[in-house]
């Protein structure tokens, strides 16, 4: 990122950041321009590759990426981050646990597809209206890991992503 990069930044966020976060970040790069999209785990081992399950997933959805490493989340990315979006409840708690400063810019992806406003306004003020500090974040606002399971439920977690995605990403916009 340049000084004169302007774009909100958006830490896609899960365990790994091997399946749902680099799902979500590389779909996102493919379809704006107007965000930057980083990745990153909460337990990630730092520099591997995605799994094949993941890449063929991705495929599944006609975007591929090559370039992927794994990330673990570090304070200069929390601190960085206009917007910390998670894919468990686990990992909004642990953000508030590591990253205290990060906690009011923090929420599950379900829960920002259903209440960040649209609008004119920047995106750190649409999301400090949200209260994201201390809101009690239930288990049906995750997306389930399909880490361990067939490539299958990788296509599904992706598709699920996807939809997500498509209605998040006008939201990140102002």
């Amino acid at each position: 990122m340049t000084e004169s990069d302007t774009r909100p930044v958006v830490v896609m966020l899960c365990t790994g950041n091997a399946a749902r976060s680099v799902m979500a970040t590389i779909i996102g790069r493919a379809r704006t321009d107007a965000v930057r999209f980083v990745g990153a785990g909460t337990h990630s081992i730092e520099g591997l590759p995605m799994s094949g399950r993941t890449r063929r997933a991705l495929e599944s959805l006609g975007l591929a990426d090559g370039s992927h490493r794994s990330h673990q989340l570090t304070a200069a990315d929390a601190r960085g981050a206009d917007l910390i979006v998670a894919f468990a409840p686990e990992h909004v708690d642990y953000v508030r646990r590591v990253h205290p400063e990060a906690a009011a810019r923090t929420a599950t992806i379900k829960r920002l597809v259903d209440e960040l406003s649209p609008g004119p306004e920047p995106l750190a003020q649409r999301v400090d209206a949200l209260g994201l500090a201390d809101a009690e974040v239930p288990w049906g606002e995750e997306v389930v890991d399909p880490g361990g399971f067939d490539e299958d439920i990788f296509i599904a977690c992706a598709r699920e992503i996807d939809s997500l995605m498509d209605r998040l990403i006008p939201l990140l916009q102002s």
